[in-house]
């Protein structure tokens, strides 16, 4: 336990830095009060929120009110750096978990996003001056909020709609009333154009109808630029900072626009200057909470194979029998490739092979992920025993040359105890997990990558998942371990070849689709926006998978007890950060 002693410090250090440096960012060091929060909707639909209230705000010296919404399979903490810079500002600020999302009541879209709840919700505040508040809400948070507006026409003062299109309820061509002083927030990269705006390339919707129309202009729009009067209440501007859609979270010019235009909107608040921003620090004290819940991970595994129960597990890896010469760098290539190049075609056969949302599996994301994810696993079982069967054998190779057995056959209680030691080192993580939440107001993350507790819904959502997952994930470590393992790596060069296998094709699909974009033009597969940004997360997941499979592998000699953490360890970051589709 000793050897271990170091690293589990180390990751409780870092998940003890990195929630404290969270904390103090979000509080804006002790001047604003953060809460959790939860309100009703109709249909008896309870939603999620954060509320900040800097110091000084009473009922007595009320503020004006923000009501801040994320997109699309993200939560409250994706719109930390705008709630953070609002409160510091001096407004009192809603974060808002969409419904179906977080820890709202499911399904998602019901109540209008949850927009129209939550701007009654902060209007009743008595902290809040209900004649002043502003709407903000990025992508489908911008469909909430313009329900919010169309359901409240009198209810706030302007809005901001970051990376997010005028609905019908943003023009009076259905009767509708006119979406009050609106700022649009629609970067030079964003992914969405072609849907939102009807153009393929972002920069054109300048000179869109749909936008034109909006601002009352019969020439294209000019970014900066105001249309209208924000003192009658019709103001129009248009920002296009250089980032792509996810990147307006991390955009300090996204961010700035929105503080500007509240600041010019609404009474009340401070002057601090829009580009004065902290918000950064918060990502970076999550992420080093991120890589502290890793470590950690990796120490209790550590500590607990050297326990009276679990030292039989222990092992020294087989003599390796891998493929060999060209053929190394063809399975390479494949192991690489197939999971990139099925991703768009595999996840779509979800509904087509009768897994659409139920109450058994009712996450839409999370079914495609388990289509393609199963159904890559079996293709890749099928050519590793083929290739066991034509070409291995002949060399002498077993199961047990992949650590899949020990030399003396099977061992059922082996495998068995390898769940319970995952079992354990996971359980362990949640719960560091959820004492930091509590602590810190805060999950572990970086960005849309996010690893947050389970509530009581989400871990009996996950039951459903975990068997698809767990399978993928012992495929995946004994091709790893076997047919790709080369012989007399150390540890850390063994574990850097592993992540270059895992990681290396999606790097690969993010240039091929990001690079056109860049240079002006469009993405190279423009049909999967959505897609290709859920394709970021894939990188830090399968980092954390090959630091944990490649500790595991090297510790056990057996594929067992990283294939089922990771299974269980990414079924729970999963489907905590999806939305759920179907009432529960």
């Amino acid at each position: 336990m000793r050897k271990n002693g170091p690293l589990l410090a180390l990751s409780l250090g870092l998940v003890t830095v990195g929630g404290a440096l969270s904390l103090l960012v979000q509080t804006n060091f002790g001047r604003v009060h953060i809460e959790d929060v939860r309100f009703p909707g109709p249909d008896g639909i309870i939603q999620n929120a954060r509320l900040f209230v800097p110091d000084g705000i009473t009922e007595e010296n009320p503020a004006p009110g923000i009501v801040a919404i994320h997109g699309y399979i993200n939560t409250h903490e994706t719109q930390a750096g705008f709630a953070i810079e609002f409160a510091r500002r001096g407004y009192v600020v809603l974060a808002v978990d969409q419904t179906g999302h977080g820890y709202s009541d499911p399904p998602s879209g019901a109540n209008g996003f949850g927009g129209p709840p939550a701007l009654e919700f902060l209007r009743t505040l008595g902290v809040v001056d209900p004649e002043n508040v502003g709407l903000e809400g990025h992508s489908m948070g911008g469909w909430a909020v313009q329900a919010a507006a169309a359901a409240q026409p009198n209810g706030y003062r302007s809005i901001v709609l970051q990376g997010a299109s005028v609905s019908a309820r943003g023009d009076t061509s259905n009767g509708s009333a006119p979406l009050r002083n609106t700022s649009v927030v629609f970067s030079r990269f964003d992914e969405f154009s072609r849907s939102m705006w009807g153009v393929p390339i972002p920069t054109d919707i300048v000179g869109t109808e749909r936008l034109k129309g909006f601002f009352g202009t019969e020439e294209d729009v000019v970014p900066g630029r105001i249309y209208g009067s924000i003192e009658n209440g019709d103001a129009r501007i248009l920002h296009q900072p250089a980032v792509t859609h996810p990147g307006d979270h991390l955009s300090r010019a996204a961010i700035g626009h929105a503080v500007d235009w509240f600041q010019q909107t609404l009474d009340g608040g401070n002057d601090l200057p829009p580009s004065h921003q902290i918000w950064y620090w918060k990502e970076i004290g999550t992420l080093l909470a991120l890589v502290g819940l890793v470590f950690l991970l990796l120490a209790v595994g550590g500590m607990l194979l050297e326990t009276p129960w679990f030292e039989d597990l222990k092992g020294d890896p087989g003599r390796p029998k891998p493929a060999e010469g060209v053929g190394w760098w063809v399975a390479a290539a494949a192991f690489a490739l197939l999971p990139v190049l099925t991703l768009f075609p595999f996840k779509d056969l979800a509904s087509r092979i009768g897994l659409s949302s139920s109450t058994l599996f009712p996450q839409s994301i999370t079914n495609q992920v388990v289509t393609w994810t199963t159904l890559v696993g079996l293709l890749s079982l099928v050519l590793f025993v083929f290739w066991h069967v034509t070409t291995n054998r002949k060399r002498g190779a077993t199961v047990a040359s992949y650590g899949l057995t020990p030399d003396n056959g099977v061992e059922w209680g082996r495998i068995g105890k390898s769940f319970l030691l995952a079992l354990i080192i996971v359980s362990v993580g949640h719960l560091v997990a959820q004492v930091s939440a509590i602590l810190f107001k805060s999950d572990f993350r970086f960005w849309v990558f996010a690893v947050r507790p389970l509530d009581s819904l989400h871990a009996r959502i996950a039951l459903s998942y975990a068997v698809p997952f767990i399978g993928f994930f012992l495929i995946l470590s004994a091709i790893l371990h076997g047919q790709l393992r080369r012989s007399g790596l150390t540890v850390p060069r063994e574990t850097a070849v592993n992540l270059g296998l895992l990681v290396s094709g999606f790097v690969g699909l993010l240039v091929v689709q990001y690079l056109p974009l860049f240079l002006g033009g469009t993405m190279t597969v423009p049909s999967e926006p959505l897609w290709t940004i859920i394709s970021f997360q894939f990188l830090p997941i399968m980092t954390i998978v090959a630091l944990i499979t490649t500790f595991f592998f090297r510790r056990t000699g057996m594929v067992y007890v990283g294939g089922f953490v990771c299974g269980l360890l990414v079924t729970w970051i999963v489907v905590a950060s999806q939305a759920t589709h179907v009432a529960m």
